[in-house]
């Protein structure tokens, strides 16, 4: 059994991040998100945020994993990529292209996944760390796990800054009688 039934309504997250991101401002793009990082780093602003939540999805699914469609996105190689070059900012365009070309991605892992290779592993050696082991079903749920977080960092900004948050659970998609394609594909909100 193929895995898309399972994460169904991710493909419905990562669609409200886009259309999040598409009415954001230059100005919001620059807001600073005020956050602890693993190293030494200025605040990074909310572009590179977004940028940041997504290059996981190519490091752990190309990289660690094999899969196909690095050189579709703009993460096509070594790290640190583009989203950490805070001297460039990005823009409304580069974001979204960073998040649909990253969620096809995604999307051919849970179509060729299944339910019976979830605990397929990789070994994970980087120099001067211990060796660590990854399943494909932890890597996807930390892959939805670190985008919650950082949606919680963007809003939190966002909302401090008298501007309206992006909405990972419009009540309009759930309610009875609504498209199921508006939880769980790419159609927009009517």
């Amino acid at each position: 059994m193929k895995l898309r039934p399972f994460y169904a309504d991710w493909a419905g997250y990562n669609r409200r991040w886009i259309e999040g991101i598409r009415r954001l401002t230059p100005e919001d793009l620059a807001l600073p998100v005020p956050a602890q990082r693993d190293y030494e780093t200025e605040p990074w602003p909310i572009w590179a945020v977004a940028a940041h939540t997504v290059g996981p999805r190519v490091f752990w699914l190309c990289d660690v994993f094999g899969e196909p469609g690095a050189e579709e996105t703009p993460f096509p190689g070594e790290t640190p990529g583009w989203e950490d070059d805070l001297s460039h900012p990005r823009t409304v365009d580069e974001l979204v292209w960073a998040w649909a070309s990253t969620w096809k991605v995604i999307e051919g892992c849970l179509d060729r996944w299944t339910v019976d290779t979830l605990d397929v592993s990789v070994r994970r050696e980087e120099p001067g760390r211990t060796p660590e082991v990854h399943t494909r079903q932890s890597i996807l749920m930390r892959m939805i796990n670190h985008e919650a977080y950082h949606l919680g960092e963007v809003n939190l900004v966002l909302g401090s800054n008298g501007r309206e948050p992006i909405n990972p659970w419009p009540g309009s998609e759930w309610q009875e009688g609504a498209a199921r394609s508006l939880r769980e594909g790419t159609a927009p909100q009517g």
